[in-house]
């Protein structure tokens, strides 16, 4: 991870020696002379460390005190440099909001020394404790110099799909695993030159070259689900899913964990904050989703455009194939005063299908047969599939493709809070 250090000093000869004795492959330095600049600096790019020389105009504890009130979201190290060795200018500018003093000329070595100690405390201190990767505090500033910067790399959302599942089952303990396995990973594509940080429990940025960036992506979704299979039981390696556990989810099948990856290569104009281009990234990553696996999507403008990459719309449908006519009334009934928009008509070869269908399984489970065409077409990626059936074999159901086998007679308000649950999951 490339730490950046701002360097305040408006001599010449003597910030080009720390600079050169600081900067390395791991250490970015910037120098200002002027106190306009750093400001602007400060914001723009909320370096991790600054270095300030009482050479400047200001007094240097009052300067401290700005510092500081201009970085409270993101605290830098503050190391003021000073030509006096009187103990009352130290403690002047120590309560002031820096956190040492050197006094000058300084031991070059243990110069080097400190500050590499305080760059490295400053990281322990934001690492996430299961991944050992940098938090959000510090993926949100390497994102903020991105857009700040001329030669704009790309960026790489990973996002686990399916991982909620995966802990009801196989414990919080296994899905730890499963994210280290994934972060160890990615680091192993990763040259010297990237970045990868955690962006959430979850979810994770890459910053690499926009030459790498979809070999990457590539080779992250093929390695991760060859990997995968090994953290399941036999049983439901064997299956092909989970099925999820307890009294409120018994019944319902979950896809095994996969990942998706958005990513965005050269195609910045409309993105002005790291909040926009973590949004940005977002619907990206949505359009890559595919029925069973892992898959990735790149925005770039070659080939999509400015602004192809937009936010899904709410998708409320719900398609009932019910040959009970009162049941089927009913359900239409109580959906509508929901605020649900019903349809009895599925058109499968329409792009924009219903979020959920309510299939009634029939005499001999013949509607079966519609639940397994449907599940393996992209066009229904992000439906959920209710079966409902007098046939109690929940075996069958599941391995069609269901996501949920409902055995009748069942309560009215069971089925809305499915409804309800899997509306959540589709738009989240």
């Amino acid at each position: 991870m490339l730490s950046y250090v701002l360097i305040i000093d408006k001599r010449k000869e003597l910030p080009a020696k720390y600079k050169k004795c600081i900067e390395d492959n791991e250490t970015a330095v910037i120098i200002t002379q002027n106190l306009k600049d750093a400001i602007h600096y400060i914001q723009a790019a909320e370096p991790d460390m600054i270095l300030i020389s009482d050479s400047i105009e200001e007094p240097l504890e009052k300067f401290c005190e700005k510092i500081r009130t201009l970085t409270f979201n993101s605290r830098p190290v503050i190391i003021g440099l000073s030509k006096s060795a009187d103990s009352r200018d130290r403690i002047k500018v120590l309560e002031s909001g820096a956190d040492d003093f050197l006094s000058e000329p300084v031991n070059i070595e243990e110069f080097k020394t400190r500050i590499k100690a305080h760059l490295r405390r400053d990281i322990e201190l934001n690492l996430d404790n299961n991944t050992l990767l940098p938090n959000q505090k510090y993926v949100k500033k390497a994102l903020k110099r991105l857009l700040s910067s001329e030669n704009k790399p790309a960026v790489l959302l990973i996002a686990p799909e399916n991982l909620g599942s995966y802990k009801e089952v196989y414990s919080d303990v296994a899905a730890n695993k499963l994210i280290q396995t994934l972060v160890a990973i990615a680091k192993s594509a990763l040259d010297e030159n990237d970045f990868i940080g955690q962006f959430d429990e979850t979810n994770f940025i890459i910053i690499t070259s926009p030459y790498s960036a979809e070999k990457l992506a590539m080779f992250l979704t093929f390695a991760f689900d060859t990997v995968v299979p090994r953290f399941y039981s036999s049983t439901d390696a064997k299956r092909g899913y989970m099925l999820l556990k307890g009294d409120k989810k018994a019944g319902m099948r979950a896809n095994f964990v996969s990942i998706l990856v958005g990513g965005i290569i050269d195609n910045y104009e409309t993105i002005n904050t790291p909040e926009e281009l973590i949004t940005r990234l977002y619907s990206i990553k949505k359009t890559a989703k595919i029925p069973v696996g892992s898959n990735y999507a790149i925005d770039r403008i070659k080939i999509t455009g400015a602004n192809s990459a937009v936010m899904e719309e709410s998708n409320n449908r719900i398609f009932i194939k019910e040959p009970d006519e009162a049941l089927s009334l009913l359900l239409r009934t109580t959906l509508e005063l929901q605020g649900y928009d019903v349809t009895e008509n599925l058109d499968t070869n329409s792009s924009l299908q219903p979020a959920i269908l309510i299939i009634d399984a029939g005499e001999n489970m013949s509607g079966l047969d519609l639940c397994k065409e449907l599940k393996n077409q992209i066009n229904f990626v992000n439906t959920k599939i209710i079966v409902t059936t007098t046939e109690h074999d929940k075996t069958a159901v599941l391995n069609s493709g269901a996501d949920l086998y409902l055995p009748k007679p069942y309560e009215i308000s069971d089925l809305i809070r499915w409804v309800e649950y899997f509306m959540t999951d589709i738009r989240y």
